[in-house]
């Protein structure tokens, strides 16, 4: 296993009617994936509705996910906000909550400059003793990360990887070529041609119920196998259409999951609502 592993699954936050957190959903979430072979655990993402998380819930959920996941897989606790200072006293709230990782996504609704972004980064990065996965998905945030960004960051002994939402393969695999970070497709839908392309891994909305299948697929391409990395791919186009493009992945893949009976409740919190999504194309 690397420092962050492979077959990383953006873990929805389960919910009760009315928004408060489940921690039995949580614990029940965290066997599944576990069992279903996901090797990292990414907590408070965009999947599981950051935003609309305090930071003490950010914590208490790092808290929980990593005393139940224990050596059994990496916990990658999402700790970026548009506020540097907020962002840095996360960090350190998860370090000390017992995550192995950190996920910075690039400062939103602020538009920082390149400049900005290197900062914020820099400074997040120097907080704590976590290794540091760089977000990259400026259709959420409104800022791309440059390649001449990522490059310098790369600089950086503690920020080891990017999480690609941009999808501009050409972009990533220039940067791979440049840099040490290891690159992880954060784009469901292009999972198969980014691991083909290099990539260290997956970090998969989709993978809440499949992470078994992402599993295979990983296996395939590392061993050579594009007949069969395709055929796995052609068969979970359906349900990656059915969870990323029929509305929000984090209510979608909620609804998946409590469907499965793997989460009691499908709920959310506004802003978004809560998804009824069948699984008959699965």
């Amino acid at each position: 296993m690397t420092e962050f592993g492979t077959n990383l699954v953006a873990m929805v936050t389960p919910m009760r009617p009315g928004g408060a957190l489940s921690e039995p959903g949580l614990t029940r979430l965290v066997d599944h994936l576990l069992a279903t072979g996901c090797d990292g655990l990414v907590v408070g993402g965009t999947t599981g509705e950051s935003p609309t998380l305090s930071g003490a819930e950010s914590a208490g959920l790092v808290r929980i996910v990593a005393a139940q996941a224990k050596t059994r897989a990496r916990v990658i606790a999402g700790v970026g906000t548009y506020d540097t200072a907020a962002s840095i006293r996360r960090a350190r709230e998860a370090e000390a909550a017992g995550a192995d990782a950190l996920l910075l996504v690039c400062p939103y609704y602020s538009r920082p400059t390149q400049a900005g972004v290197i900062a914020h980064c820099l400074a997040v990065a120097d907080a704590t003793e976590l290794p540091v996965m760089l977000y990259d998905v400026p259709a959420r945030t409104g800022v791309a990360m440059a390649p001449s960004t990522l490059i310098e960051l790369a600089g950086h002994p503690r920020i080891r990887a990017v999480k690609d939402a941009k999808g501009d393969l050409f972009e990533a695999m220039t940067v791979m070529s440049r840099t040490s970070l290891a690159y992880y497709c954060g784009i469901d839908e292009l999972n198969l041609p980014y691991l083909a392309c290099g990539a260290a891994g997956l970090v998969s909305v989709v993978g809440n119920v499949a992470a078994d299948r992402n599993a295979d697929l990983i296996r395939a391409v590392r061993d050579g196998d594009l007949e069969k990395a395709r055929a796995i791919h052609d068969d979970l186009i359906p349900l990656t259409d059915s969870i990323m493009r029929s509305g929000p992945g984090a209510a979608n893949a909620k609804a998946a999951l409590a469907e499965l009976g793997v989460i009691p409740h499908a709920s959310v919190r506004l802003p978004l609502l809560e998804a009824a999504m069948p699984l008959s194309n699965e």
